[in-house]
């Protein structure tokens, strides 16, 4: 039995035969005809998921997305890119249409899923928004050129360059006016549903720019529902770059063909091959007022992808890696006031240092020199010798932050509350172990979790005899520690700044442990950084932490303090956890965090609502504001002397 479908309504006029197509279009036809008609004809292409889904996927792409951007989908019709970018977990979407019941719909889908999204109806060339709030504007499933005059759609890019942020991307999904022209339909017609079918003629203007399209829906019972006309302006990629760089928007790149896809597969029309474009807003430069040292140019310094890293899962760089350093460069390219060179070749590293000593260096080699753990204080330590300024601790804090035993004497010392430990030094055959279980097994001196994994939580003397020999065998000579296992909730603090100087606390975060299957011991070992096949890496969230002021205002200073104490420099993280009674203690201090994108130094940046090049610039800031100070009171003295 045929399905029924509920008829369209029926429109009051209908036309015969027509000559001219441009004669009978309405200048505003984009004011009625977007609504419940437009779903039914289009619907094939409009509401079809995976078309949705593959647009998603190359505008995160292209524009390098994060979840914390702020996204304004122009022309968002239905909501279908706005709702699956929510879906995806960007939580700062907009939406915005001149068609009322097409907002309203959007609206009701968003809420029917619990999604977040802002949808507002409202004309293109002119909404009201707040100027540069947006990271990315998309105007996708070929929603621009409707207008007669070819200005209009200059006003409606104008608007867009308004509202987005310096360096900030255009991502636009248009018809490929030059292929339209050569392979449309001057008729067709095809089944919508069981009942209903639209018949369609189209034809060029008299000028040549735009395609004229008329389109008459009939219902097999009720006949004629309505006869519409609308166009669109068949942009070349050529004109279309020109009339960017018109409205301002620069480094303009052609992202190729897009095609979709439909179950009907009949007459695609307009959304048949379409031109996928981003451009720039120009960016902005600006100087930290109270910084008067202004390098152009700074060099990053990096592990080198040649070597052999035994931290590394297998001993090396894995894929893992290189996107990670793919996407600091993105990011970095992102910052206008600076330019980026890289230097990860460790073999001439010290002799270009030496012979062209940088003006800066933002030093993100945490992987140590040659890729040696121990040897991540002596970068910095050659570059003090040379003079060159960079960011980040100085040889003496990394020194002592690595030594994990030394950080809990200096946490102890201040008061701050710490686990039970004890130090076993692997040439002392009479040590006493603890009786208290469970218990953590760590190498005293480590990085990156070396040597943790979900065997160091042991529950009775004999699994504790059995990993402490298991580290005395893959990594002979080192002392361990062998700490009371707190059970309670980790946080983790991060400061970006200096004490004295520009100081900024991130949102406290907290490790969900929820999703963890229950037989494993709830921690962040080697595991969870390294293994993306382990449920360590897959498992385990991070939000914010939920915690009352208090224990906020306590974290906060310990965590200060800390950062003083140590001597840490421009950013720092440090990571507590609850024992079981609730009481919060210090696990470590880790000046140099982890800089990449999806650390948990980036997520709690995005809680405060940072991108991942907004963090960068802030340490480089922080970094540079340092230096200047420092240089200044140096000239003070030596004036005074």
């Amino acid at each position: 039995m045929a399905k029924k479908t509920k008829p369209l309504p029926v429109s009051p006029r209908t036309l015969g035969p027509v000559s001219d197509l441009e004669r009978h279009l309405p200048s505003d036809w984009w004011r009625t005809l977007f609504n419940s008609i437009y779903l039914k004809t289009d619907g094939d292409v409009v509401e079809n998921g995976h078309n949705t889904r593959r647009d998603v996927d190359l505008l995160i792409e292209v524009a390098a997305l994060e979840p914390n951007d702020h996204i304004l989908d122009l022309c968002c019709g239905q909501g279908r890119h706005s709702i699956e970018l929510a879906r995806r977990g960007f939580r700062n979407v907009v939406g915005i249409d001149r068609s009322r019941s097409l907002i309203r719909l959007a609206r009701k889908r968003a809420t029917e899923l619990g999604l977040s999204v802002e949808f507002h109806e409202g004309d293109a060339r002119k909404f009201k928004l707040p100027e540069s709030r947006f990271h990315c504007v998309a105007i996708l499933g070929n929603s621009f050129g409707y207008f007669a005059r070819e200005e209009d759609d200059l006003a409606v890019l104008r608007s867009v360059y308004r509202v987005l942020r310096s360096g900030g991307t255009l991502v636009l999904d248009v018809a490929n006016g030059e292929w339209v022209r050569e392979h449309f339909d001057r008729r067709s017609w095809e089944w919508i549903d069981e009942n209903q079918f639209v018949c369609r003629e189209r034809s060029l203007s008299s000028d040549g720019d735009r395609l004229i399209s008329r389109e008459v829906v009939v219902h097999a019972e009720r006949g004629v529902i309505v006869d519409q006309f609308y166009a669109e302006r068949l942009y070349s990629r050529a004109h279309l770059m020109d009339l960017l760089k018109e409205a301002g928007f620069e480094s303009i790149r052609d992202h190729g063909i897009v095609e979709s896809h439909s179950e009907r597969n009949q007459d695609l029309g307009l959304m048949a091959n379409r031109i996928f474009l981003t451009a720039q807003k120009r960016r902005a430069v600006h100087f930290v007022e109270r910084r008067s040292f202004q390098p152009r140019q700074i060099t990053v310094l990096l592990g080198d992808p040649r070597l052999p890293d035994e931290v590394k899962l297998n001993g090396q760089f894995n894929e893992e890696d290189f996107d990670t350093l793919y996407r600091l460069k993105k990011a970095l390219s992102e910052i206008g006031e600076f330019s980026f060179s890289y230097l990860d070749n460790h073999s001439v590293m010290l002799a270009r240092l030496r012979a062209e000593p940088p003006e800066f260096v933002l030093n993100l080699c945490d992987e140590g020199f040659n890729n040696d753990a121990f040897k991540e204080l002596h970068v910095p330590a050659y570059l003090d010798m040379l003079g060159i300024p960079y960011t980040g601790a100085g040889p003496a804090c990394l020194g002592i932050c690595y030594n994990k035993s030394l950080v809990r004497a200096v946490a102890a010392s201040l008061d701050i509350p710490v686990p039970l430990e004890t130090y076993f030094d692997p040439d002392d055959q009479a040590a006493t172990l603890p009786s208290t279980f469970p218990a953590l097994v760590k190498p005293n001196c480590g990085d990156s979790s070396l040597g943790i994994t979900k065997d160091a939580v042991v529950n009775t003397p004999e699994e504790l005899v059995a990993y402490l020999r298991h580290l005395q065998e893959t990594l002979p000579g080192r002392a361990l520690l062998i700490q009371e296992f707190l059970t309670g909730t980790e946080y983790s603090v991060g400061i970006i700044g200096n004490p004295g100087l520009s100081y900024d606390v991130l949102p406290v975060l907290e490790v969900d442990y929820s999703g963890l299957p229950s037989d494993l011991p709830c921690i962040l070992g080697y595991e969870s950084k390294w293994m993306p096949s382990s449920p360590y890496w897959t498992d385990i969230r991070y939000r914010e932490a939920r915690l009352d002021e208090d224990k906020v205002r306590k974290l906060h200073d310990y965590s200060k303090e800390l950062f003083e104490r140590l001597g840490c420099r421009d950013y720092a993280r440090f990571d507590f956890r609850a024992d079981a009674q609730g009481e919060i203690k210090l696990l470590e201090v880790n000046p140099n965090p982890g800089w990449c994108w999806d650390g948990k130094f980036n997520i709690m940046a995005g809680m405060a609502g940072m991108r991942y090049a907004d963090l960068l610039r802030k340490i480089i800031e922080a970094a540079l504001e340092r230096v200047a100070t420092s240089t200044s009171e140096s000239q003070a003295v030596l004036s005074v002397s």
